[in-house]
């Protein structure tokens, strides 16, 4: 499948609940079959004795270690209490800010 036609690409748009003019229609068809057309070329690689990878940059994940220690760090050197940002909340309740409920 090299070429998408205009009918395949309203039913993509249909799918994605989205309308396309005729010209948006000729236009998408053509961009996707370019890029099919290079996906084609990709399957085409002979991959065989080749390792798998995810990324090869060699970073790694430099996030803290999440403890919660009854404090909350704001700055290097400056730690504020619970009770402190509580203060600063509109709303509290057990300890914890409320919010709005969102969900039902």
């Amino acid at each position: 499948m090299s070429k998408l036609s205009k009918d395949q690409v309203d039913s993509i748009a249909r799918l994605a609940r989205i309308e396309l003019s005729d010209e948006e229609k000729q236009l998408y068809s053509e961009q996707l079959s370019g890029i099919l057309k290079f996906v084609e070329k990709l399957e085409e690689v002979k991959t065989d004795g080749i390792e798998e990878t995810s990324q090869v940059t060699g970073l790694e994940n430099v996030f803290r270690e999440d403890i919660a220690d009854g404090q909350t760090q704001i700055n290097a050197d400056k730690k504020v209490n619970r009770e402190g940002l509580l203060s600063n909340a509109p709303a509290q309740k057990d300890g914890y800010i409320k919010v709005k409920q969102i969900l039902e």
